[in-house]
């Protein structure tokens, strides 16, 4: 893999900045931010208000603390605009999430909202490894789902060719890959091992193809997975997160030369990690569930956002902001399974050292009598005999037994046998209710 760091001089002035630097920043815009949601958020005056808060006891960042969360049954109560701090006039965008398990959460975005976001963007795609010039695939879903068009303004800031492909058409996906030769995809990374197996298919070697850098996000996804699409595509493979409540992707980015965790990008965004259970703040280094403040949005600010997305924070490297860990799991994607706490990426991780099956997998659900059980529907490789398949069928179900503790079955299927996602895949399958 060629080296994609990116040049010190090219880096944003508060990337090169000071801890005390930051953090002086922080503080004159979280009180901006805090006074703003206050000001005009009906809900968060009447929450603050609630709770025996103001925006004056903000005088240091620690004070965050001591205001009330933000959850997603919030935004849902305010659906569509309540959560909205500018008039009408002034939203220049409104995205939102797809609603499967109820309303949509709908955030919006002003002018200038845009124009941060396409930076933080830029700054997370430098920060993988990309460059201005890059031709970028962007295979992420366009669309009312933020990943399309903030990967694609991103890539435009940074001074990009951008090839706006969006998800689908996996054949077509790998024609233009083979035949616009770009240096950068965006996409998912399930639906990355899908365009890989197709370029497979199709006779491609995925390691002759021009691609150098993968930022891959939408959904947890493991080192393990990183080995894998690293040696397959020859190419730099960097975690990307965000969510759209706090402004779409590019929230927080690994840097490609350290690939250590995501920076933060703190000046915008103000990180916490507390326990899912208390809602006590923890210190850094130790792990629970993240919380985000947002210090410069306008159209919708978001106070203390409970993301369910478990990690931890350590000091940045890199870059001087913090870094999170990768995403081990969601708080409400965790499966209790006979009284132990599992989480897919777990599965995920075992299933990669396997050698005989494929990371394409799914967590069943089911409870035939009086207890839960689980089967892990897992694909042979291509290249492996359907012997050694159920062999290793067998010691991934060992692995399961003495790794995390819990006995499940393992079902190995064919190739092509588990669903295939164009954008977040779906790796659990609760069957309990049927």
């Amino acid at each position: 893999m060629q080296d994609r760091t990116p040049p010190p001089e090219s880096l944003d002035p508060i990337e090169r900045a000071s801890v005390d630097e930051l953090r002086a920043l922080q503080l004159e815009r979280l009180q901006w931010s805090v006074r703003h949601a206050y000001d005009n958020v009906p809900h968060y005056r009447a929450s603050f208000d609630a709770a025996g808060v103001h925006p004056s006891g903000i005088r240091e960042l620690s004070d965050l603390a001591a205001l009330p969360f933000t959850t997603k049954a919030d935004l849902r109560a305010n659906y569509p605009f309540g959560m909205f701090a500018v008039p009408q006039a002034e939203v220049s965008r409104v995205h939102a999430s797809s609603g499967t398990t109820g309303r949509p959460t709908v955030v919006g975005y002003t002018a200038q909202d845009i124009r941060t976001w396409a930076t933080v963007m830029a700054r997370s795609i430098r920060a993988s490894g990309g460059r201005p010039s890059d031709k970028v695939h962007v295979a992420y879903g366009y669309g009312l789902f933020t990943g399309g068009l903030g990967a694609h303004y991103g890539a435009e800031a940074l001074g990009c060719t951008v090839i706006p492909v969006s998800g689908g058409m996996t054949e077509r996906q790998v024609t233009l890959i083979r035949d616009f030769e770009p240096d950068v995809i965006m996409v998912t990374p399930s639906y990355m091992l899908a365009i890989v197996d197709e370029m497979e298919r199709q006779g491609l070697d995925p390691r002759s193809t021009s691609l150098a850098v993968g930022i891959f996000g939408a959904e947890p996804w493991t080192n393990e997975m990183r080995t894998e699409m690293e040696q397959r595509l020859d190419m730099h493979a960097v975690d990307i997160y965000g969510l759209s409540e706090v402004m779409g992707p590019g929230v927080a980015n690994e840097c490609v030369e350290t690939k250590d965790g995501l920076h933060i990008w703190e000046d915008h965004f103000y990180p916490e990690i507390i326990d899912p259970l208390t809602g006590g703040v923890v210190a850094d280094g130790d792990e629970g569930e993240l919380v985000f403040t947002s210090l410069t949005k306008q159209a919708m600010p978001i106070i203390r956002y409970r993301t369910r997305d478990l990690t931890r924070l350590l000091p940045g490297t890199a870059r001087p902001m913090r870094r999170m860990e990768k995403i081990t799991g969601r708080s409400d994607d965790m499966i209790i399974l006979r009284g132990v706490n599992l989480f897919p990426t777990q599965i995920e991780e075992l299933i990669l050292r396997t050698p005989a099956l494929s990371p394409h997998f799914q967590c069943v659900l089911s409870r035939p009598g009086r207890m839960d059980e689980m089967a892990v529907r897992v694909e042979r490789r291509p290249d492996a005999a359907a012997a050694e398949a159920r062999a290793g069928g067998d010691q991934l179900g060992t692995l399961i037994k003495n790794t995390i503790g819990v006995t499940v079955t393992v079902e190995v299927l064919e190739p092509d046998g588990v669903e295939r996602s164009m954008g977040k895949m779906r790796r659990i399958v609760d069957e309990r209710d049927r």
